[in-house]
């Protein structure tokens, strides 16, 4: 890899986080919007189809052919789960798991 390969893979990166978010907070908002809908399926297979659709179209422009972009952007979407997940997560359940890792501190 040389040095003119990095900000790719860096916005790479960058690019796959964006996706991710896009992809995990509209699968949360489908959930959340589905729950109260009166046609909760036609919100869910509307949003994956879209969501895929996205996805799969923007790891198509960011990898470009070259399979270490597309790690990349893989790696970033994955990031973006994480972040995602926590951030979603009801309130008693991220002060509870905020106390279970200040137990663990030393």
């Amino acid at each position: 890899m040389t040095m003119n390969e990095t900000p790719a893979l860096v916005l790479a990166c960058i690019a796959g986080g964006a996706l991710g978010a896009i992809f995990f907070g509209g699968l949360w908002w489908t959930v959340r919007k589905s729950l109260v809908s009166s046609r909760p399926a036609l919100w869910v297979f509307a949003s994956l189809l879209l969501r895929m659709g996205l996805t799969m179209a923007g790891f198509y422009v960011v990898s470009g052919g070259d399979w270490r972009r597309l790690l990349a952007c893989l790696a970033g979407f994955v990031m973006a789960r994480q972040v995602v997940t926590r951030l979603t997560r009801p309130l008693d359940a991220r002060q509870a798991l905020s106390d279970q890792e200040a137990r663990r501190a030393p």
